[in-house]
């Protein structure tokens, strides 16, 4: 979480002047690194605790969400699309919640960790922004990461949907 300002400072000023995409390339993969690399150590060495379920998703989550709201600003991405890519990190979140409340809980499954992986690929393409075939590399993730975004949510709801019913 501590990266994420400097991303959004080199993504959105000039500081970096010509360098600035490699700037921001660089943070991004190194912060997405150490969050993979820190959840595999604590897994390993059983050092997982509840302050880190918790803040490691959201860590994820404010890297990549910064990352994709400055692309909007830098006209690489739609807005659109980056609104039904947050709108379902809200809705698993709050459904997790209330699977928690109710001693249930949610784990990833592949269909997010697939969709995780297309965001992350889609961010370094999107950064980079090369043009020519990168161009047409940039729109293939884009749509991928939107489709495994809207597939991983209806596949969380209905695995999960057991959930729903104890609301009523």
């Amino acid at each position: 979480m501590i990266m994420v300002p400097f991303l959004v400072l080199f993504l959105l000023t000039g500081w970096g002047g010509e360098a600035n995409r490699y700037i921001s390339l660089a943070i991004f993969v190194i912060a997405s690194v150490t969050d993979w690399f820190d959840g595999y150590l604590a897994r390993k060495h059983h050092l997982v605790t509840n302050f880190g379920k918790f803040m490691d998703p959201l860590a994820d989550k404010l890297l990549v969400c910064s990352a994709m709201i400055c692309l909007i600003e830098l006209e690489r991405l739609p807005a659109w699309i980056v609104i039904i890519i947050i709108a379902r990190e809200f809705i698993i979140s709050g459904f997790r919640l209330i699977a928690a409340e109710n001693g249930i809980v949610i784990a990833a499954n592949y269909w997010g960790k697939f969709k995780t992986v297309s965001q992350m690929i889609m961010i370094i393409l999107l950064l980079l922004h090369f043009g020519g075939v990168f161009a047409v590399l940039e729109q293939i993730f884009i749509w991928m990461s939107l489709a495994l975004t809207v597939i991983s949510l209806m596949t969380y709801i209905w695995q999960n949907r057991s959930v729903l019913s104890m609301q009523e």
